[in-house]
């Protein structure tokens, strides 16, 4: 038997090799490549990675407050899960470069937290650069547009989704320091253009369920939920409008009425059956309409730019916006204790043959003192202000944005305001004593929207010639901005291009009242006007629409605002919509 094995062992087969070799060298590759995978593995493991303190001290850290390390449903990504590559090859070229890595280790490169910060940028760039030139083949080892379901998704992330699949984005293009402490804020906007540009080798077909919910339909499971959560809406918000025109009723003998010129007739009428909207106002702190067009600043930038409403990524999540900026998490850097985020107003709107009328009603708030101001309140003889505007598509961004075109990044108590004397020896300088106010970009040579090379953002000493902006007003490219002061009983009606200019409108009547902690505010006012600083209201166009109120007598931008909305006359496609009575 021995012989017999041992003349198997020694028969030879591929090149002169014997069997008892090929078996050798078999069992030493599979010990071999046992222990090679074995420690190869080890390394892309979380203890692994978090061995040396330059990980754990630092980046470990962050993530750790992730909703990649926990979350609902249980399932942790991992360092190698973002940072290792799951097919071989990719995952042997990885090893290898982080052969670098183990030297800077040995260096010291980034052994004190002061030198990891002083490189992070760098070391960032370096990841962001490698998941765009994969497309970002590590978050699509769990992500894909396949499997998502859109009608989970909040609009936000659905319309970006959307986008990217049509355009060729990539995840790494929205999804910057997902894991980790922001950084993508210190590079420039050209910088986070380019890495945000769309491939176009990267447009994906359209996935079933995206389709269907594009199309407008929706799983059978989920309709008679939804419509037993309309009628329910529709039910409760009859009940609402029934209740507070009873108690207007009650609480009002006759209309308040004050015009800056001739008053309309009279407010008031059935609201009954009258379609209405919730709207949820939000404070802005100091975002302006520089802010929303910078990419470090504002993540739907770019999106923007290219045709994006504000509403259409913003509607659902207005509140948790204001909460965030009301208590100086983002974009404000004087906060007020206690002043609340948001405010939901009810709207309806009705017109008859040769009026507009809208409703606006909202639960009134506590008062929240301003640390910054003596005795608390900016503006002590106006307790509440409303003010809405209305424009063509002939202003910029007002098709996107509504009327925050008119707001920007140097107005007063903005984070550019100028010097009292600068506009004193400027064009404005009759705005020296009250700040810069309100103006369009129609108005303005230019608009600083970068900030490059240290520049103040805004543009309020760019003015354009008389000339100039005499013919973008009498092209219709203005603001039409209608406000009522509820204390004083004061209309003002105007609009904004160069600046605010009040009173160059006709009018309107408002009818306003405060019963049982809500208030109820009703505006008329006439479709047509012959008064230069109106919009004409044609029952068959479409205009944008914003409005904002100051309670608790605020003044400048420490008001509630809403993102822009769509105003049409019998028209189910808009966001309000004035019925015929």
């Amino acid at each position: 038997m021995y012989d017999l094995y041992r003349q198997l062992l020694s028969r030879k087969i591929i090149l002169g090799t014997t069997v008892g070799a090929a078996i050798i060298f078999m069992i030493t590759g599979v010990i071999f490549w046992g222990g090679f995978n074995t420690a190869m593995e080890a390394t892309n493991s979380l203890e692994f990675c978090i061995t040396c303190h330059e990980m754990e001290d630092n980046v470990y850290q962050e993530y750790k407050k992730t909703i990649h390390y926990t979350n609902r449903s249980g399932v942790r990504a991992t360092c190698s899960d973002c940072h290792v590559p799951r097919p071989w090859e990719h995952k042997v070229v990885r090893k290898i470069q982080a052969s670098n890595e183990v030297l800077h280790k040995i260096l010291g490169s980034i052994d004190t937290p002061e030198k990891f910060d002083a490189k992070r940028l760098k070391l960032a760039k370096n990841v962001w650069r490698t998941m765009k030139e994969t497309d970002s083949r590590e978050c699509r080892n769990c992500h894909d547009f396949d499997t998502m379901n859109p009608e989970n998704q909040k609009p936000r992330s659905r319309k970006q989704h959307l986008n990217a699949m049509k355009a060729g984005n990539t995840c790494i293009d929205c999804h910057k320091g997902i894991a980790h402490s922001k950084v993508h804020d210190q590079l420039s906007d050209e910088e986070l253009d380019a890495l945000a540009k769309p491939n176009p080798d990267l447009i994906r077909p359209m996935a079933p369920q995206w389709q269907d919910f594009i199309d407008g339909k929706s799983s059978a499971a989920e309709e008679p939920a939804a419509a037993a959560e309309v009628a329910t809406e529709t039910a409760e918000t009859a009940e609402t409008t029934e209740t507070a025109s009873a108690a207007a009723t009650e609480t009002t003998a006759a209309p308040e009425t004050t015009s800056a010129a001739a008053p309309a007739t009279a407010t008031g009428g059935d609201w009954n059956g009258v379609p209405s909207r919730d709207i949820v106002i939000f404070y802005p702190g100091q975002a302006s309409m520089e802010w929303v067009l910078r990419g470090k600043d504002h993540g739907g930038a770019r999106p923007f730019k290219a045709g994006d409403r504000c509403f259409d990524c913003h509607d659902e999540e207005a509140a948790d916006m204001g909460n965030k900026i009301a208590s100086g998490e983002k974009a404000e850097p004087t906060p007020i204790p206690g002043k609340r985020g948001s405010i939901k107003v009810n709207v309806q709107a009705r017109h008859d043959t040769d009026n507009l009328y809208l409703r606006f009603q909202w639960p009134d708030g506590k008062h929240t003192p301003a640390p910054f101001v003596e005795g608390g309140k900016m503006d002590p003889d106006n307790r509440v202000k409303l003010a809405l505007m209305l424009s063509t598509d002939d202003v910029e961004y007002a098709d996107r944005a509504g009327c925050w075109g008119t707001c920007h990044a140097d107005l007063r108590s903005m984070p550019f305001a100028p010097e009292k004397e600068a506009i004193s020896g400027s064009p404005l300088a009759h705005a020296a004593d009250a700040g810069i106010t309100k103006y369009l970009t129609e108005s303005r040579e230019s608009i600083e929207t970068r900030g490059r090379d240290g520049k103040a953002l805004g543009g309020w000493d760019k003015l354009n010639s008389d000339e100039d902006i005499k013919a973008a007003f009498d092209a219709g490219s203005y603001m039409d901005i209608i406000r009522y002061k509820l204390d004083q009983k004061v209309v003002e009606d105007g609009h904004i291009l160069k600046d605010r200019v009040i009173n160059d409108g006709q009018g309107a009547e408002f009818n306003a009242t405060l019963n049982n902690g809500t208030w109820t505010v009703e505006m008329t006012r006439k479709l047509k006007s012959d008064k230069p600083g109106d919009i004409s209201l044609d029952t068959g166009a479409v205009y944008n629409f914003g409005f904002a109120i100051h309670d608790d007598y605020t003044t400048a931008r420490f008001h509630h605002v809403s993102l822009g909305y769509k105003l049409g006359f019998d028209n189910g496609d808009v966001e309000i919509n004035a019925v015929k009575q």
